[in-house]
């Protein structure tokens, strides 16, 4: 089931990250945290794994030495974020400009408050 939840995270954080052009990161982190129950470093060396390419390889690494990289749930989570920012990037482009500027500001909000009040 674990398996099928990485995937659909992926999948919708890449939606998102095609939507409204927001890094997966500032997505996947705090969803691995509150959703999977990962400490902040892992969730922080997870999401640098599944961006490796290029981006984060070396802090990636950094993390993956210290034993704080899941690399099967990077890779599962990785799988589905190709797949979902290809879907929100088709749906996105058909969307007005203005309505796109209010999800990305929603979207920030609540990413905000959820990390601030925890």
């Amino acid at each position: 089931m674990e398996v099928l939840l990485y995937m659909v995270l992926g999948l919708g954080v890449g939606a998102i990250s095609g939507l409204i052009g927001i890094g997966g990161g500032v997505l996947v982190t705090p969803a691995l945290i509150y959703m999977f129950g990962f400490s902040q470093y892992d969730a922080q060396g997870t999401t640098l794994a599944l961006l490796v390419p290029p981006i984060g390889l070396l802090g990636a690494w950094t993390y993956f030495q210290q034993g704080h990289v899941d690399v099967g749930a990077a890779a599962l989570i990785c799988l589905g974020f190709v797949f979902g920012g290809l879907v929100g990037a088709k749906f996105a482009v058909h969307l007005p400009e203005s309505l796109l500027q209010r999800i990305f500001g929603t979207a920030m909000i609540l990413v905000g408050l959820k990390m601030i009040v925890r």
